[in-house]
């Protein structure tokens, strides 16, 4: 059987962790790989003569998302891939990978991951978990200040220079090219049913 690709895209802490999370449980987690587009910064040091501060995490270049591609590609070949480790608080990735085995299912998960079209055009679903502004931005300061070692303020000043920018330049118009829109995150009970519905579905076929 051909794996059943999922793409699951949002704004910045919008929930898609949650959403991954909750399919993968009602799918049955030992037949589901999960891919998560962060894992594929870039190296700080492929930024020669940049400090992090002056780099745009949010824009489309500071990922290697033809990495990415070509792990889909091999997970859907029934081969396993090694996954980058992105350390967050050196901005480098780690010696070490994550040795990724073909599944069934194959979750694809980011904020960016509907902007590529040789991306979009390999997942089956594509999920757009949509949350409010307000409450991304509360999520963000809570979780880089207290899991990535950020300060209070280059929280802020990060999200208003390059996290709302590029939300609206690219997170935000990629919904169009959603199948299915999500909104209030995990806690939409209903909204997941229906994904894992579909996917048992394509499962079948």
């Amino acid at each position: 059987m051909t794996p059943v690709v999922i793409g699951i895209a949002g704004g910045s802490a919008s929930g898609k962790t949650t959403v991954t999370n909750k399919v993968r449980e009602r799918l049955d987690g030992r037949n589901v790989v999960i891919l998560n587009h962060d894992a594929y910064y870039r190296d700080i040091s492929e930024f020669p003569g940049r400090k992090p501060s002056d780099v745009n995490f949010d824009h489309p270049d500071a990922l290697e998302t033809t990495l990415l591609i070509e792990h889909i590609r091999r997970l859907k070949e029934k081969k396993g891939v090694e996954q980058p480790v992105y350390d967050f608080k050196t901005y480098t990735r780690r010696p070490e990978f994550l040795r990724l085995q073909p599944r069934d299912v194959i979750i694809v998960e980011g904020i960016l991951i509907f902007v590529e079209k040789k991306l979009r055009d390999m997942m089956d679903i594509k999920i757009f978990v949509d949350t409010d502004a307000d409450e991304r931005l509360l999520r963000r300061v809570r979780r880089d200040v207290t899991e990535r070692g950020r300060t209070l303020d280059s929280v802020i000043e990060q999200y208003n220079t390059q996290v709302k920018p590029m939300h609206l330049e690219f997170v935000e118009p990629s919904k169009r090219w959603a199948d299915i829109i999500i909104p209030q995150g995990g806690e939409n009970e209903v909204a997941i049913d229906m994904v894992v519905a579909k996917v048992l579905s394509l499962m079948k076929k």
